[in-house]
């Protein structure tokens, strides 16, 4: 698969939010402003998760030679993103 540039951006800022926690850390901030940035870094690396298995399960679905590997292939993107929850 390509991983194209805005799928890297969105793990570049996942990667500075999780960043901006330790520091938050490190500075003995407050417990909920932590949890809340966390949650915020949670809900990205979710969102990609997303941009990923959809972005994958297009171009294998386009590349599939037949109906039952289509079909199969939508069970197994869905079964990816049920466990990433």
């Amino acid at each position: 698969m390509y991983y194209d540039k805005s799928m890297k951006n969105r793990i570049k800022r996942v990667e500075g939010q999780l960043r901006g926690v330790l520091n938050m850390m490190e500075e003995d901030r407050d417990c909920k402003e932590v949890i809340i940035q966390l949650s915020a870094a949670r809900k990205a690396i979710d969102r990609t998760i997303g941009v990923l298995v959809s972005s994958n399960l297009i171009e294998c679905v386009q590349n599939a030679k037949n109906e039952e590997d289509k079909e199969e292939l939508v069970k197994e993107a869905v079964n990816l993103l049920v466990q990433s929850r």
